[in-house]
This record gives structure tokens, sequence and C-alpha cells, in this order.
């Protein structure tokens, strides 16, 4: 018959047919378009039920001619229906997506936190005025964190109400160090004077957590080991560090007082960065606010490192770097310090 043996006609057939399968959009049109196009009611199945009244050898290739086709449409549909189940799967994924990310506010690069940025400011003041920096373990033995620095053995401090000892060795010979002045002593063990050098590092001890006192802190101590060192150049140290750290309108000032390690000694307190001296509810109404300790190092402790106590003076003094933070930004509370919040943090 004609149509049948039309080759033109059959692949215009076949054009619309996949035309027809590509024009689906979901799975359910390609399913009534594979049905039109290829199902028992299609154009091609009209085509197969004519081949009967072709002479056998017009049957023949008329048939192989209609099988490529029909298998090249089934190819295609099966491709489109690939696409078609994928993009429905994409979009029922994104339809069920739960975003369980959180992305704090401002900038999403992140940075120091305040106590380590203290700490770099303090260690470049010190620096500009020619200390050297030095770091030590803070696990330490009694005899660096105590014996050396003519702390007896009677002494509050090392009972095991106020420090933390670990376990190791024989009872009571370790600790995690309760300052950094073990730190100059391991300096004066291994450096000849002259030494102008400081301590920052964590330190620990048996605290309440407070307003003003943490367990855990972070402390630097300055030891300068010359000749002819007196207390005037300690108070001149001192008052020069507060004037570069807090700024011209914050002074010092001396308070006699005593430690073990030095003598005389002192406490050196700062003007109130609240009221810059006027009196407020944070200094007491004083104008003052003590900052740290300080003094002359004592005869026993050069002895204890080899040093002649008659050729050779020095001072010591000592802070909380966490404290210096919380008195130069006005922080209420010092654990805040250790909060990580992130309203916090991204204030500094």
């Amino acid at each position: 018959m004609g149509p049948v043996m039309d080759t033109a006609q059959l692949e215009d057939t076949e054009r619309e047919a996949a035309a027809r399968l590509q024009a689906a959009t979901d799975p359910d049109q390609l399913r009534a378009a594979e049905y039109e196009t290829l199902g028992k009611r299609s154009a091609l199945a009209a085509f197969n039920q004519q081949l009967g009244q072709l002479s056998p050898e017009e049957r023949r290739s008329t048939g192989q001619l209609l099988n490529a086709a029909r298998a090249r449409l089934q190819a295609f549909a099966d491709a489109r229906r690939q696409e078609l189940e994928a993009e429905a799967r994409a979009a029922r994924l994104e339809a069920e997506r739960l975003d369980l990310t959180e992305v704090p506010p401002g900038p999403e690069r992140g940075h120091l936190n305040l106590v380590t940025q203290t700490r770099d400011e303090l260690e470049e003041v010190f620096i500009g005025m020619g200390y050297a920096v030095a770091e030590g373990p803070e696990v330490e033995t009694d005899w660096y964190n105590f014996e050396a620095l003519n702390i007896p053995k009677a002494h509050p401090a090392r009972s095991g109400f106020d420090t933390l000892y670990v376990d190791w060795g024989e009872p009571g010979s370790t600790l995690l160090r309760a300052h950094t002045s073990p730190v100059q002593i391991r300096v004066m063990q291994t450096q000849k004077p002259p030494i102008y050098s400081i301590m920052p590092g964590k330190v620990y001890r048996k605290d309440t957590p407070d307003a003003r006192h943490t367990p855990s802190f972070n402390q630097i101590e300055g030891l300068v080991v010359d000749k002819a060192i007196t207390f005037g150049d300690l108070a001149g140290t001192i008052e020069v560090f507060t004037g570069a750290y807090f700024g011209p309108a914050i002074h010092s000032r001396l308070r006699p007082a005593y430690f073990p390690f030095t003598e005389p000694s002192a406490e050196f307190e700062i003007t109130c960065t609240i009221c810059e001296g006027e009196g407020c509810r944070t200094c007491s109404g004083t104008g003052w606010i003590e900052l740290g300790g300080c003094g002359m190092v004592h005869p026993n402790v050069f002895a204890a490192v080899g040093i002649d106590p008659e050729e050779w003076g020095g001072f010591a003094f000592g802070f909380g770097i966490d404290r210096c933070a919380q008195m130069r930004h006005g922080l209420s509370d010092m654990r805040v310090l250790l909060d990580n919040d992130i309203r916090f943090i991204s204030q500094f």
C-alpha cells in the first residue's frame, strides 16, 4: 500500500512523535505522549496493521523500517523519562530541604578573642620599652612555683584549697602553675644578667568565679635584673606602662604590701578607667582600682638561682591580662570573656 511504502511519511510520523515526547514536562504527560506515539492506536501501529497487504519482500523491508523507528522512539522516550524524573526529584528535594545552618550577623570572618588581643597589645607595649618575651610550662613543680620564690611550706597558697595539684610523682610535687613567676626563675637560671623580660601566660587557681575572678585566667609578669636598680625605677616603669596602655589620663600609684618573693613590696593601682579618678561605684568612690603587685626581688630568690644579690638588684611586677581587658573596656563582669557569646565577641 502506498502510504506504508512512503518512507518520507514514516520519517514525518517519527519526527512528530519525537516532538510530542519532547514536549512532555512531567512523567504523567510523558506516559500520555508515549501511549499516543507508541501505543496500539498510534500512527506507527496503523502502519504496522497495513503490512499484511504488502508482498513478502516489501513486508520485510518496511517492517525493518517500522521496527527501527519504533526502537528509536522508545529509546528517546526512556531518555526523556530519566530527565523528567531527575528534574522532579531535584524539585522535590529542594522543596523538602531544611536549612539547619546558623549564620551569625556581622562579619563572616572570625578574629582573635579580646584576651588574646589584650595580651598582644601588652607585649607590644613592653617590647617597645626594651623587654623580651619569655614563656614556660603550665604544669610546674613545687620548687619552681613555691620554693624558689621564697614561699614557705606553711603558706596558705600551697594548700589544696588554693592550688590545683596534679596526680604525678610524689603527692604535692606537681601542680598547675598559680602564677607565671616560675618563668622568672627559669629565665634567671638560663640567662645571665642584665635581664629585662616579661612572662605572659595562663595560670590556674581555685578561685570561685565571680565578676572579678575566674579559676583559669591569664597573667603577665615582668622581671628586671641589673646593676643599680632602685624602687624608683619600678615606680617609673609602671607609670610609663600605665600611660602607654590606658592613655595619658590614667596614672598609677603604689601602696605598701607583702609578698614572699619581693622586699619591699607594693600593690599598684591605676586611675579608675570608668570615672577617670572622679569616684564612682566601680572604684568605691576612691578613684583608684587595684591592678597588680610588684616589688624589689627578694635576696632569697636571687640565692635560689645563683645570682649574687650584693652585685645585682632587680624588681618584678605582675597583673592579670583579663583584669586589664576588663578595666580598659569597662566590663562589669569578667566571666563574659569565657562565654563565647557571639553578641559580645563581635564587639571587639
